[in-house]
């Protein structure tokens, strides 16, 4: 007859288990060590200053491509998310302000999937209130549904000029059939400098006019309306274009098109998006 397995062989696996928790909490450890050091280095102690989505989506990117096995890429990703969201809140505290004028559920998922439950969550009625809180703070985020509705007016106009928050990430960072927490949602802050992303470029234009024709000329610019509503007579409209487009030629190939705007402002930017499944 076969041999039975021994129990002694389950006692030695989750023996196993135990020093691999043990591990993983001696490494998380270490690397708040780390990060006491780099404050001490950098002097980060400032509200705000320790958020870089850049580095942040290559980790993420880096993760999803390198995963296999039992463990869902959902929990890793959340697992990882809250490591760096904590980590950069121990650096600089800040709070995350969302608008729930579209559901709260949606909203609190994202907040608390991309930043955990350390970081402080702060429901707002609308995207300009959210906008507003986050230019005046000393440091904190902000996250918005990409599709508000033209009932939402035009939020975007609150992002331009100079000092304003601005765009820095579109979450999620990692996009899948039946992500978590799936809703498109742009993420604000105060004007990043090193840190910024540029892959796809956000622009604020206030039209006349518009024709179909603008549409089909934004695609060769790998450009897309994400929003628009109207203002006074006019349109206004948050662009989509990608990074690799100077704004002199957005401007000259909407013109072209019989659309040219009277100014395009510059609100934020991303990376491109990254989907997996």
């Amino acid at each position: 007859m076969p041999d039975a397995p021994a129990p002694l062989a389950l006692a030695d696996l989750r023996r196993e288990i135990d020093r691999l928790d043990e591990a993983m909490h001696r490494l998380l450890m270490e690397r708040g060590e780390i990060i006491e050091r780099l404050i001490k280095a950098k002097g980060t102690q400032e509200s705000g200053s320790a958020f870089r989505p850049g580095r942040e989506i290559d980790i993420m990117r880096r993760l999803a491509a390198r995963h296999g096995g039992l463990l869902p890429l959902d929990t890793v990703e959340s697992i990882w998310r809250v490591i760096i969201a904590t980590f950069t809140y121990v650096q600089a505290p800040y709070s995350v302000h969302a608008d729930v004028s579209g559901g709260d559920g949606p909203m609190r998922d994202s907040a608390r999937f991309h930043f955990g439950y350390t970081v402080p969550y702060m429901p707002h009625p609308s995207a300009e209130a959210v906008i507003e809180a986050v230019a005046g703070s000393r440091g904190d985020l902000g996250v918005f549904r990409l599709d508000q509705g033209a009932s939402a007016g035009a939020w975007w106009r609150g992002l331009v000029g100079e000092g304003r928050p601005k765009v820095i990430a579109r979450l999620p960072f990692i996009e899948r059939p039946g992500h978590p927490a799936g809703t498109p949602v742009f993420c604000i802050s105060k004007p990043l400098a090193d840190a910024a992303v540029r892959d796809v470029v956000l622009y604020a234009g206030r039209f006349e006019r518009w024709r179909d024709d603008a549409r089909e000329a934004l695609l060769a610019l790998d450009g897309e309306i994400v929003a628009s509503a109207g203002v006074q007579g006019t349109l206004s409209a948050l662009l989509a274009v990608g990074g690799a487009h100077p704004r002199e030629r957005v401007e000259a190939v909407l013109t072209e098109a019989g659309v040219g705007p009277g100014a395009l402002h510059e609100v934020g930017g991303h990376a491109e998006r990254f989907q997996v499944g």
